[in-house]
């Protein structure tokens, strides 16, 4: 399965992206499909090629959380932001389990 997602370059410190097309389970070191542009964060600035990615997509690439809210808020598709972070919330507290009142065991039919 192709996806749509960011390779990081740059010095320490002074990190931008590449927006590539890669397998999913891939190494972000590793090989790629295809450069479509790049992401500096610094900088907010988006260079991407616009065709390309959604030549990518109608071919059914699946984009990450992040290129998605890139790419909806620059123009390039269309669509709603999607929550890239959802923090973890609090153990929900269970309800107390009722027990039935002990009572006189009932023999099985079994051992009659």
């Amino acid at each position: 399965m192709l996806i749509i997602k960011l390779k990081r370059i740059g010095k320490k410190h002074q990190a931008s992206f590449r927006i590539i097309v890669t397998e999913k389970r891939s190494k972000m070191t590793g090989r790629y499909v295809e450069d479509l542009g790049f992401w500096n964060p610094h900088k907010n600035q988006l260079g991407a090629k616009k065709d390309r990615i959604q030549y990518w997509i109608k071919s059914g690439a699946q984009t990450t959380e992040t290129i998605h809210n890139l790419l909806v808020k620059n123009g390039i598709i269309q669509g709603h932001k999607i929550p890239a972070y959802i923090p973890k919330s609090a153990p929900a507290e269970t309800a107390p389990v009722q027990k039935t009142p002990a009572g006189p065991e009932q023999p099985s039919a079994e051992t009659q």
